[in-house]
């Protein structure tokens, strides 16, 4: 007898985004600006500006869009409060996303690996892009498997965010299955990010 295991349901999926802007010399070193999270259905449950807790060098403008004046105290939160924010909003959730550990990095929230759903490491989203050792763009994804265009002008995390559930939502029955046979669909995130999975 097949052992049946149980399918999530749609409460346990939240999807996350974050932007960052650059601290440091060059500003190489990436700092929360702006965080997204949505539902199932990509409707907007958190969405706040970040106020920076270190001096900024690059707002990454042209990318991202931010500027100054949307990490003002007046505009942003502080990074501590949107951190509990955030934190009690995923704790027990599947998160989905693009590259997760680059936001669990920022956000400084250690998630379950197994309770991860992250587009930029699902195999047969690689084998059909015949792109197995790389991270494939969102962009990218999004364009050649929904014929969607997204990140046209600025980056939009609230778009990220939405975006990345629905590359889920299109492939959930697969890739929960997967799972339900023991069969992890990933690929492993970068090492040197194994802190944000517990």
């Amino acid at each position: 007898m097949t052992q049946k295991y149980p399918v999530p349901t749609p409460e346990k999926f939240l999807g996350i985004s974050c932007l960052c802007v650059g601290c440091g010399p060059g500003g190489s070193t990436s700092m929360l600006a702006r965080v997204a999270i949505v539902d199932y259905q990509g409707q907007t449950v958190f969405h706040t500006n970040v106020q920076p807790t270190m001096p900024v060098s690059d707002y990454r403008t042209g990318t991202t869009g931010i500027e100054a004046a949307h990490l003002d105290p007046g505009t942003a939160m502080p990074f501590t409060e949107v951190q509990q924010q955030v934190a009690a909003l995923l704790k027990e959730k599947i998160i989905v996303g693009h590259s997760l550990w680059h936001d669990l990095s920022v956000l400084g929230i250690p998630h379950p690996a197994v309770a991860t759903r992250d587009a930029a490491l699902y195999q047969p989203f690689r084998n059909a892009l015949h792109m197995q050792n790389q991270i494939i763009r969102l962009q990218t994804l999004m364009w050649h498997l929904m014929r969607r265009r997204v990140q046209e002008g600025h980056i939009d995390a609230l778009e990220n965010a939405r975006a990345a559930m629905d590359l889920y939502r299109s492939h959930a029955t697969e890739w929960e299955g997967a799972i339900s046979r023991g069969q992890w669909p990933t690929v492993l995130p970068p090492s040197t990010f194994s802190r944000c999975y517990l």
